[in-house]
């Protein structure tokens, strides 16, 4: 098979009329060829942070609409399913992922409870890190969002953080507005990525650390803005991703919204498509081609270097998606579940009190960072009732 275009060598910064040859799901070559073809080839997008159960779709569904958008691979931490299912959970994802093209890369949930203060339905302790580090589909310790355990040296913490060094897979971080000596602590304990910054301060000194700052942008947390006039300087030690995206989002768009965002700022395309298509295959040592002989053959084919708008997607040689029409075919799947919980009465949410003030989370448009607001309380028969009437 023959694929003529504008071929975007990202790497060597270059433009050229060319033909892309594949064979069996590999590029064979790639020669400079005279054509009237406008259209341009280059590398498939990549999320580098993604929970797909935030998708509210299996692995298998989530593709299906990702595809569409350019996407051929993603970082995906399963910790939420985890969170209910433990391992069982991780496996599921990992099993449900493979009968589509779409190239899921999963990391082992490094904090399954998040907290100690939830009540989760599973837990996956240093030992159950240590099995799924040893897996093949596992690709990563995903992001460690207990770092006060880091920076006050938990055993249990350091213990899976040393099974990733001892499988030699990347360790994704979670610090929003971790700063001076205990970021410098998180990060010499051996993580490398921060999704989390939501100040272009904050990030600019975690890449001087050596850290590598993902430029979040997802239907929760939104940190584009914020971030993206890094990237002129630091291309080559950052990257886009989501961690959350909803469905009615990702039908509009995914990694590729981003690139077409970044552009119409000015930027450098080259450097924008290394964030965005080449800059997680090295750091995760992803299976995903990046446009060379002898890779595996996952790039799309736009109409510009300005939208972004997607006229094919092909993984492994296979055409995935054509003109917004999906061709990643619909597998039956199961469904587990761990939802046990008993029936709730009016007492159960009833909060005793005789205060006079109460502490209220203020939720940020846009941030998953919280303010406190300090409130007077709002009384009936001794017990704390909302105030449907408080606009903040």
């Amino acid at each position: 098979m023959h694929i003529q275009g504008q071929v975007v060598d990202i790497v060597n910064r270059r433009i050229y009329s060319g033909e892309v040859t594949i064979e069996n799901g590999k590029i064979t070559a790639i020669i400079e060829k005279e054509h009237e073809v406008k259209n341009y080839i280059l590398p498939g997008f990549i999320d580098a942070h993604i929970h797909i159960e935030s998708s509210m779709l299996v692995p298998s569904e989530f593709a299906k609409l990702a595809v569409l958008h350019g996407t051929v691979a993603t970082i995906s931490d399963p910790h939420e399913i985890a969170n209910v299912l433990g391992k069982d959970g991780v496996y599921y994802m990992i099993e449900n992922s493979k009968k589509v093209p779409l190239k899921f890369h999963f990391g082992a949930p490094s904090c399954v409870p998040a907290t100690s203060f939830e009540t989760a339905g599973a837990i996956i302790d240093s030992e159950g890190i240590k099995e799924l580090m040893a897996s093949p589909d596992i690709y990563y310790l995903a992001e460690m969002m207990n770092y006060p355990g880091v920076l006050y040296d938990d055993e249990e913490v350091l213990k899976k953080i040393q099974w990733a060094k001892h499988f030699g897979k990347p360790i994704d971080g979670h610090a929003p507005g971790l700063r001076g000596e205990p970021v410098k602590k998180y990060i010499a304990a051996g993580i490398t990525t921060d999704h989390e910054c939501f100040t272009f301060d904050e990030a600019q000194e975690k890449l001087s650390l050596g850290m590598k700052v993902i430029i979040r942008e997802g239907s929760a947390a939104k940190n584009f803005n914020a971030l993206i006039d890094l990237l002129p300087e630091h291309y080559e030690n950052m990257m886009f991703c989501s961690d959350d995206k909803h469905p009615d989002d990702l039908i509009v768009g995914h990694i590729n919204l981003l690139c077409a965002r970044a552009v119409a700022k000015g930027m450098d395309v080259f450097k924008v498509l290394q964030a965005a298509c080449v800059n997680p295959v090295y750091h995760y040592n992803m299976n995903v081609g990046l446009l060379k002989p002898n890779d595996a053959a996952d790039f799309i084919v736009v109409e510009d270097l300005i939208d972004f708008k997607i006229i094919q997607t092909y993984i492994d040689g296979e055409l995935v998606a054509e003109k917004g029409q999906s061709f990643v075919k619909h597998v039956p799947f199961e469904t587990p579940n761990n939802f046990n919980i008993k029936a709730k009465e009016i007492p159960d949410f009833e909060i005793p009190s005789t205060a006079s003030t109460i502490r209220v989370i203020e939720a940020l448009e846009g941030q998953l960072i919280t303010n406190e607001i300090h409130h007077e309380s709002l009384l009936e028969n001794g017990k704390i009732v909302s105030d449907v009437k408080m606009i903040f």
